[in-house]
């Protein structure tokens, strides 16, 4: 057996769950898509409406930094969110246990019950995790709270930020064409080729076939840059 899927020092199988994943992973994808998908935009709609290269880099500087800003406040603040109910959960089947552990035991063994235990397993089975650590037991069973999945809002915010600022670079390549139009089609390839690359690595990372989810972020991503290059042009057309 490959020494990388045994733990140090054990024969035992290691299994590479996924799960430990979730919290940074799914900022992190997000943040990425986002910084390409709008700092494109951005730059795409000022340029299609006929402004000269240098308002179209301040205008995708500016949103590069609003949006990094803005997606890890966002990130924190609903994370955290979701830390407190975490907390609010746990302090709950605190007191539940305190006032009536028998009542909890009962419980637990009847969520054993209804997933196919016999009713003597259920009960053996419930009466060993009281034994051991009781709140564990019912966070991780009754409710679904387990270490590896736990709510990190700083880790989320820093995933995000760090991600948006690296996904909304990649669209500046495009500027460096000279042209209004032959830039536009610049931003939009380099774009379209990042979220390319972002779909298959955040696939691989996330343990899933690469096809689907590459293909959302491609065609969402030329319909956002789609859209806003339409209404540059149309504020052209006004403004002109």
């Amino acid at each position: 057996m490959d020494s990388n899927r045994q733990q140090a020092g054990h024969g035992r199988h290691y299994e590479g769950h996924l799960a430990g994943r979730s919290g940074w992973l799914r900022a992190a994808v997000l943040g990425a898509d986002d910084g390409l998908v709008s700092v494109s935009s951005i730059v795409i709609g000022v340029s299609a409406s006929g402004a000269p290269a240098g308002l179209v880099l301040a205008g995708g500087i500016a949103g590069l930094v609003a949006g990094a800003m803005s997606m890890a406040a966002g990130e924190y603040v609903s994370v955290s969110a979701q830390r407190d109910v975490e907390a609010a959960d746990r302090a709950r089947e605190e007191a539940e246990l305190a006032e009536d552990p028998e009542g909890e035991l009962e419980e637990l063994a009847a969520l054993y019950r209804a997933r196919g235990l016999p009713r003597a397993l259920a009960q053996q089975v419930a009466e060993a995790l009281h034994a051991v650590d009781p709140l564990e037991a019912h966070l991780r069973d009754e409710i679904g709270q387990q270490m590896e999945t736990a709510a990190r809002p700083w880790q989320a915010a820093g995933a995000s930020a760090v991600s948006f600022l690296l996904g909304g670079i990649i669209p500046f390549l495009g500027l460096l064409v000279s042209g209004s139009f032959t830039r536009v089609v610049a931003i939009v390839v380099v774009t379209l080729m990042g979220l390319l690359v972002s779909g298959i690595m955040s696939a691989r990372l996330a343990g899933t076939p690469l096809g689907r989810p590459t293909l959302r972020l491609v065609l969402g991503g030329g319909l956002a840059m789609l859209a806003t290059g339409l209404v540059g042009r149309l504020v052209h057309l006004f403004i002109k």
